[in-house]
């Protein structure tokens, strides 16, 4: 065979390498997040972000933050049991790939490359908590935390789609869904996120 058919051969067995590792992080992030109600609870927030920041009715609007502030404390439960359940996973089922597109083991070859999405979590739990907006807040300072409480969890989401997938499928799906792009998402946290993030993920941003 020629160099061409050899390369060709190599390009789909790194391929069929990379989609059955891609299938067991999806796997294993699935596993952790089934026994809780993460998911929902993002998505009822993120929209509820929206409506109530849209409100005109001062007391109706009220009353929708006093409901996002009790979804906000059940988040935070249930994102801790999620963490708090992967973090039982073996660090070589943990690391990701700090390169743009994810090669099959390459965290493993060179661990420098990588960082430890138990790590990584740890770093969304306590942002989402800290992000949390106390029941006083109200007006322009409620939607001001809202807004950053979104941040906070699109960039949540994007970390477990790098896990699963790659950093810039993450982007272009976070892109995609939330017309946002990453480096927008990433100057919204909280500034305590984005400088512990940076340091995680180091110089990939």
């Amino acid at each position: 065979m020629d160099g061409l058919s050899w390369f060709l051969i190599a390009a789909i067995g790194v391929f069929w390498l990379q989609t059955q590792v891609q299938r067991q992080r999806v796997g294993l992030l699935a596993k952790h997040l089934a026994p809780t109600q993460v998911e929902k609870i993002l998505g009822t927030l993120i929209d509820g972000y929206l409506n109530a920041a849209a409100e005109t009715n001062p007391e109706r609007q009220q009353q929708m933050w006093l409901q996002l502030n009790q979804q906000e404390q059940r988040l935070v439960e249930h994102f801790q049991r999620f963490v708090d359940g992967f973090a039982k996973e073996p660090a070589d089922h943990t690391r990701v790939s700090t390169l743009p597109w994810a090669l099959p083991y390459f965290d493993r070859i060179f661990p420098r490359y990588s960082f430890d999405m138990r790590e990584a979590l740890q770093l969304h739990a306590q942002a989402i908590r800290s992000a949390c907006a106390p029941d006083e807040l109200q007006g322009t300072a409620r939607r001001d935390r809202a807004f950053t409480m979104t941040a906070e969890l699109l960039l949540m989401q994007h970390t477990c789609h790098w896990f699963g997938k790659s950093r810039t499928v993450a982007s272009v799906r976070l892109l995609a869904r939330h017309k946002t792009p990453y480096e927008k998402v990433l100057q919204s946290v909280q500034p305590s996120t984005r400088q512990a993030y940076l340091r995680l993920v180091g110089a990939t941003t």
